[in-house]
């Protein structure tokens, strides 16, 4: 378990803060996460990474030359936002462009793609580069919906050394995919890890035995066996990898022997031996081969293999110097420090003018947030219970997250005089950026969505709550992908925004309207304990969560029906 921390809920923000002060000549701090501290070529390639906290060295500890220049730090098993992606790329750019990359997490690809946008809207070339290198999460089939795990390493090692060499901005994308394709991931886990102030591990393997196919956040595997030694463990890892090479893989491969955090050297180097034997039966060349601690997951007990098939080109690049916290090869040229003056940092804070009617409204907005912080916060326990029966379990623990940080953000914004929707607006930027993961981008995007109905200036009427309620919907469905029957929250937003716009269209009023939209989001939540999913971290295991409701569905039922007891 996790023992050392102070507030659980400062945890994230205090490791960073300890990262950057031991690694000054690697790293400065920016809002969201970490940039390199030697100054970049103008014009370059910008390489920014990033995903939760609780995976060092990944994200944070391969920011350096040679390696990434930008990590987006998100919280404990939580994508980073779209505003703490955009505020890191925009410190990392150097007018060359930038590339985004991260592990193909649904949270990330809705943060980071929010990200992109905003981005490319600005003029700032941005592509997004996901990481499928994990071979148990889909089938050669679906090979795009794979996700990313120690794997990540050799992508972001190969764009941040094209990036280094000169490459153009094409080149810097063609070599990173062709990595990607490249590479395959296989990992395993004896026993789950604990967040900091959680009293049980977010999941659990039994006793003797080993869960194979397990994700970094987690996911529980897809099988159980009993524990094997250290070769028979060696001769799994090889042998799923070896069903599962890529085209025209040639015999030279780099290889990543990664501990997910409890599972010591001395532990790895043994399973090492016997992998280093048997690739070499195959004919294999081993070039600069990796062991130790490269993406791990807090406190779980496993590991992982990951292999990635080399051509002169890629060769090239992995074995090109890199210096980062937590990652280095040979020595690179020196470079100028960045000093803070040259960082730029954005307010995103500023509250336009309102009037007395829209702050009116802002009131009453923030009575409904508070109402919504103690539904989510009494019964966070139990979302992350309905969430571990086939997803990591953290739902309530990213809800609670996110609704603390609504509330104090709209505290201080209706303190500064904010109209109803400015005091959204900035709820909804505090719920993504604190929450994250899939959930605090939904959120993040749906009061959005609100803000822009309510505006600074008019009285809100039943009818813009109905609208937005319904551009909710829209924004949520058109980020997330989802339809109704997908086992996500989407299965309760739309019967919810549908009722409550036929109820104030008739003429109802809005106490009486969204109390009847309420009872059919209710039961519409119940109804998706018969449904299996199809999107997110739980569609590998979806026959898992037969008979028990959606964890997003649930959440937002327990909130539209605590909201109508304060409009009754």
């Amino acid at each position: 378990m996790t023992r050392l921390f102070n507030e659980p809920s400062a945890f994230a923000d205090e490791l960073t803060e300890g990262f950057v002060a031991a690694y000054p000549h690697h790293v400065r701090q920016v809002p969201g996460g970490v940039i390199r501290s030697a100054k970049p070529e103008a014009g370059s390639v910008a390489v920014v990474i990033g995903g939760g906290s609780g995976h060092y060295p990944a994200f944070a500890g391969l920011v350096g030359q040679g390696l990434a220049h930008g990590a987006a730090m998100g919280n404990l098993f939580a994508s980073p936002s779209a505003q703490q992606v955009y505020s890191v790329a925009k410190a990392a750019d150097q007018g060359g462009g930038v590339v985004l990359s991260f592990g193909n997490y649904a949270g990330d690809v809705l943060h980071f793609g929010q990200a992109a946008e905003r981005l490319n809207a600005e003029g700032i070339q941005t592509t997004i580069l996901t990481v499928t290198d994990d071979i148990a999460s889909a089938s050669k089939d679906e090979i795009h919906k794979r996700r990313g795990i120690a794997g990540d390493l050799t992508v972001f090692k190969i764009l941040g050394a094209a990036a280094d060499a000169g490459y153009s901005y094409e080149d810097v994308v063609r070599v990173a995919g062709h990595a990607n394709d490249r590479t395959r991931s296989f990992g395993v886990a004896f026993a789950g890890c604990t967040l900091p102030g959680a009293k049980e591990p977010l999941f659990t393997v039994p006793a003797g035995k080993m869960s194979l196919g397990l994700g970094i956040h987690g996911e529980p595997g897809i099988s159980e066996q009993d524990i094997p030694t250290a070769d028979e463990l060696a001769e799994l890892f090889v042998a799923k990898l070896l069903a599962d090479v890529p085209e025209g893989k040639g015999n030279r491969v780099a290889v990543l022997l990664n501990g997910l955090g409890t599972v010591k050297y001395e532990e790895l180097f043994v399973v090492y031996r016997r992998v280093h034997q048997l690739l070499a039966e195959q004919g294999l060349e081993i070039v600069d081969p990796e062991v130790g601690e490269l993406c791990t997951s807090l406190d779980m007990a496993g590991a992982s293999l990951t292999l990635f098939w080399l051509d002169d080109e890629l060769e090239k690049l992995w074995t090109d110097p890199v210096d980062a916290p937590a990652f280095r090869k040979g020595v690179v040229k020196a470079a100028e420090q960045l000093s803070e003056s040259e960082i730029q940092v954005e307010d995103v804070h500023a509250i336009p003018e309102a009037t007395e009617v829209s702050r009116d409204a802002a009131e009453r907005v923030l009575a409904a947030l508070q109402v919504t912080g103690k539904t989510i916060i009494d019964n966070a326990e139990e979302l992350g219970r309905i969430d571990a029966v086939a997803g990591d379990g953290d739902h309530g623990i990213g809800m609670e997250r996110g609704v603390r940080a609504a509330l104090d953000a709209a505290q201080k914004a209706l303190d500064g005089g904010a109209g109803a929707g400015t005091l959204l607006r900035h709820a909804a930027d505090a719920w993504a950026d604190r929450a994250g993961g899939t959930s605090g981008a939904l959120w993040g995007v749906a009061l959005g969505a609100l803000s822009e109905t309510f505006g600074d200036t008019d009285r809100v009427s039943a009818s813009d709550v109905a609208a937005g309620i319904t551009a909710a919907k829209d924004s949520v469905m058109h980020l997330g992908k989802a339809n109704v029957g997908d086992k996500t929250m989407v299965d309760v937003l739309v019967p919810f925004a549908s009722e409550l716009s036929d109820r104030v269209a008739a003429g109802a009023p809005l106490r009486e309207a969204w109390a009847g939209a309420a009872t059919a989001a209710q039961e519409a939540a119940d109804a998706t304990a018969d449904l299996v999913p199809k999107m997110g971290r739980a569609r590998p295991l979806a026959e898992k969560s037969m008979g028990t409701p959606d964890a997003g569905a649930t959440s937002l039922a327990m909130i539209v029906n605590a909201v109508a007891t304060i409009l009754a």
